[in-house]
């Protein structure tokens, strides 16, 4: 197998939260929409986010043990500086997310903050400045 992703599909309890949140709060355009069931935002290259209704995403599992949950993930959005950051998870909260941490000196020499979006999905806002991507998409990380 591949060391590489194409899909993360997330179990979603209100897509229509989603598509709210996503679409009309933060201007994502989605990849496909299909009402009621997922929504598909293209992230990166070669890279698709899915918000699936809950209750079908277990049900494609062949499960009846009613609805899935997300729990200990984090999608992380890495910007350019701090003040991006800021100006970032701001916009997130205004668009309907709820703050969970004030974007602030982190740990690991870098600047953070997170938000949940409406169905509690947790995100990561990060300047780090280890991080570097090379023209080829290899990823570069360096401790700081």
């Amino acid at each position: 197998m591949d060391q590489r992703v194409h899909f993360l599909t997330l179990a979603t309890p209100d897509v229509d939260a989603s598509r709210a949140f996503y679409r009309d709060g933060l201007g994502w355009t989605p990849l496909l929409d299909v009402p009621g069931e997922i929504i598909f935002f293209q992230i990166a290259s070669g890279l698709v986010l899915g918000l699936f209704d809950a209750q079908k995403f277990t049900e494609d599992l062949g499960r009846n043990d009613g609805p899935a949950t997300v729990g200990g993930l984090t999608l992380s959005h890495n910007v350019g500086s701090p003040a991006e950051a800021d100006a970032v998870v701001k916009a997130a909260v205004e668009a309907g997310g709820t703050l969970i941490k004030q974007p602030q000196k982190a740990a690991f020499g870098g600047y953070n903050g997170h938000f949940a979006d409406p169905n509690g999905v947790i995100w990561e806002v990060c300047h780090n400045p280890g991080w570097s991507v090379d023209e080829d998409g290899t990823v570069k990380l360096k401790e700081v």
